[in-house]
């Protein structure tokens, strides 16, 4: 070796440096190794989002960030890493979606998961704010009819509440329905918060009255639709059964597009 080599060689050692201690953490983030997660408010109160470089991973109410940590390695076999906030992107673009743009992009990390249950949450994000549809709705409009218990079940199993907004789909009786981020309360709250008239939901769920009709239009609709809350009192017609509806002259509305009367999950 010569003098000129050693020279450089030494030079180049000193260049050596240990890298930071967050560089592992943030590299394996962002390649989806791992998870980072922060709080954000909600109309239910503070909850537990978790993010990697694939989307987001995780809505949850979490008592604190090592109960979070331990339920979340467990549930995907990866670190969870507290940061100090979500990100500014992902935070605004979660408030947009929260408050009904549903054309913001959310990129989501649904490893794990079944072709079924992400065809579920996919239809759960055309459901517009403030309406609802009931489990028999997101089973046919996915081509499964029967399916309306699996439906149900995927629903519950939906790791970014919320986000894929499965607080909007309600018992085909009608009635709320269980909810995963905390219960049926906390689903009445964010359905409050977004506009839905619950008491009177849950009013018309117990009297079995499924659809409302228009007698200047002659279409039935879903009881949140858009269109059904525009129906005066003189003019609105209440309608236990699709098949009722159609007996009387009535075609479904091609906006909340009601389905055949499926059995309650």
């Amino acid at each position: 070796m010569t003098t000129d080599d050693r020279t450089l060689e030494e030079a180049m050692a000193a260049l050596f440096t240990h890298a930071p201690a967050s560089l592992a953490p943030g590299v394996l983030a962002e390649i989806g190794l791992s998870d980072r997660f922060a709080r954000i408010d909600s109309p239910i109160g503070p909850l537990v989002v978790a993010w990697n470089g694939i989307g987001v991973s995780a809505v949850e109410v979490a008592p604190d960030d090592a109960a979070f940590a331990a339920a979340h390695e467990a549930r995907t076999g990866r670190r969870a890493i507290p940061a100090e906030r979500v990100p500014n992107d992902l935070a605004q673009a979660i408030s947009r979606r929260l408050a009904g743009d549903r054309r913001v992009r959310i990129d989501l990390d649904l490893r794990g998961h079944t072709d079924f249950e992400r065809d579920v949450w996919h239809k759960a994000l055309e459901i517009p704010r403030g309406e609802v549809r009931p489990y028999g709705w997101i089973a046919a409009e996915i081509g499964r009819p029967r399916a309306v218990r699996a439906v149900g079940t995927a629903l519950g199993h939906n790791p970014v509440p919320l986000i894929v907004p499965c607080h909007r789909v309600v018992r085909s009786d009608g009635l709320i329905g269980q909810y995963s981020l905390g219960g049926p309360q906390n689903k009445r709250t964010i359905l409050a918060s977004e506009g839905v008239d619950v008491p009177e939901l849950e009013r018309l769920a117990v009297a079995g009255i499924r659809y409302i009709g228009s007698d200047t239009t002659k279409v039935f609709c879903l009881p949140t639709c858009r269109h059904a809350r525009r129906v005066t009192d003189r003019h609105r017609v209440e309608f236990r059964s699709s098949a009722e509806g159609r007996a009387r002259g009535y075609r479904p509305c091609h906006v909340c597009r009601p389905v055949r009367d499926a059995v309650a999950a």
